[in-house]
């Protein structure tokens, strides 16, 4: 099951990649996976999860932080 932050991750990782000008099988050229596992990952129908590796090479082609694809932390009242 896709938790939030998967979701969250995902769709960051999307808007990014159309901004940038790749298409889903651009990605593939760099992740070394086919069309179909980048469908996977993006459908809400898949469980299909980016891996922390793919993550990392991700933000490699993407020239930004790892951390450009996560949520802001806020921290807990102490």
């Amino acid at each position: 099951m896709k938790t939030d932050i998967d979701k969250f991750v995902i769709n960051r990782i999307r808007e990014m990649r159309k901004e940038k000008g790749f298409s889903q099988r651009g990605m593939t050229e760099f992740l070394h996976c086919s069309v179909g596992f980048i469908g996977q990952v993006e459908s809400p129908n898949y469980e299909t999860k980016y891996s922390v590796y793919q993550i990392y090479q991700i933000a490699k082609e993407f020239e930004c932080s790892i951390a450009d694809f996560f949520p802001p932390t806020i921290p807990e009242n102490p």
